[in-house]
């Protein structure tokens, strides 16, 4: 039988993962709008960051976001498929800073997109973070059944009540006899 507060530590620990998993799923759908896009309108993509010529590359970015949205989307776990995505934006992070060159006419564009990927970015990783503590907090053991004393704690307690009463003064049960003698001329 579960006590109060494992119920609530369970309720804590099952809203925890739907806030989670819920972002996870947000973000693939991100991914998969994001890929869609980088795939099919990769020129306009390339121009507006003053990238021309790298449109091949970009497509290959759309069907690596389309990937991860899947995965988020579909996986028991989407914990590796959200530490994919924050793999993916250090690699679009890298790529943006190729357009940061000051002959770029675009380069205000370049850097509008590398702060909304590193925002996106932070978002990832505090969610691939999420995700992982939701898999340590499922994989260890409960312990929430055991007290800690091999033989349970009705034995620990007598042990100690016997060990007290070992320990205790032998003149508190059996006063001296001087004591007794003040005590008797008291009365």
């Amino acid at each position: 039988m579960q006590t109060r507060i494992d119920v609530h530590t369970r309720r804590a620990y099952e809203r925890h993962e739907r806030r989670a998993r819920g972002m996870a799923t947000s973000l693939g759908w991100f991914s998969i709008g994001l890929g869609l896009a980088e795939l099919l309108a990769p020129r306009e993509i390339a121009r507006f960051l003053g990238l021309e010529g790298r449109e091949t590359l970009i497509r290959s970015y759309g069907l690596r976001e389309l990937g991860n949205g899947w995965g988020l989307l579909s996986a028991q776990d989407p914990a590796p498929w959200m530490w994919a995505r924050v793999g993916g934006d250090a690699i679009d992070l890298a790529t943006l800073s190729l357009g940061m060159e000051r002959d770029n006419p675009q380069r205000d564009n370049v850097v509008l997109a590398a702060a909304a990927v590193a925002g996106i970015t932070a978002l990832d990783l505090y969610c691939a973070q999420e995700l992982d503590a939701c898999r340590r907090i499922e994989e260890s053991p409960d312990y929430s059944s055991r007290s800690g004393f091999p033989r349970g704690q009705g034995t620990a307690r007598g042990i100690a009540r016997d060990k007290a009463s070992a320990m205790r003064p032998r003149f508190v049960d059996h006063p001296p006899k001087i004591a007794q003698r003040t005590m008797e001329t008291v009365r």
